[in-house]
């Protein structure tokens, strides 16, 4: 099993030529690797929360989805543990779908006679990335009162796991409760 590259090497933004046709031999992607993340919708999606917690990327960068189902599963397990599975509403905003692609040269002894150089680079499939802009959402968190620190928390789990500057941005929305005009 190979090691995973570090990240550096995928986190500029950048849209390389992937060609895609309707015929096998001339799509030069062959397949498209699985995602690792499980869920992007956790917690009770029906209920209207009073606060939203969300984390905004400071920078443009990719982000691979082995780190995007860290981030999610180190805060759900915070949220979960204190709320329960009804107490909190919490959603990845981001969705891995490019491509990341490696040209594999092999080095040492008898590299030279399986290895093609930049003969045919165009790369193999390693893995799946999700593209953030600066100011984009990647995480919402949505809670009552009494959860609003325990969400910073778990926003601070996702910073942790997420490889770039981001900022958590705490919004009281009120809950409007329509009166009705036949009951006075």
């Amino acid at each position: 099993m190979a090691k995973l590259r570090k990240f550096c090497a995928y986190r500029r933004i950048e849209r390389p030529y992937t060609r895609v046709s309707k015929f096998r031999a001339k799509s030069y992607v062959r397949t498209r690797p699985a995602s690792k993340v499980i869920k992007y919708v956790m917690g009770n999606p029906r209920r209207e929360f009073p606060f939203q917690i969300t984390v905004i990327s400071k920078t443009a960068l990719q982000i691979r989805h082995n780190a995007i189902e860290s981030a999610r599963q180190s805060a759900n397990r915070v949220l979960e543990k204190d709320l329960g599975k009804n107490g909190y509403f919490f959603r990845i905003n981001i969705f891995p779908h490019h491509i990341l692609r490696e040209n594999p040269l092999a080095a040492g002894a008898g590299a030279d006679r399986m290895s093609t150089g930049m003969k045919m680079s165009f790369g193999k499939p390693i893995g799946i990335a999700a593209q953030v802009k600066k100011g984009q959402t990647i995480v919402t968190i949505g809670v009552d009162k009494a959860g609003v620190e325990l969400a910073k928390k778990a926003a601070k789990r996702v910073i942790y796991k997420i490889p770039t500057s981001c900022s958590i941005v705490v919004n009281e929305n009120p809950i409007v409760v329509k009166e009705n005009p036949s009951a006075s």
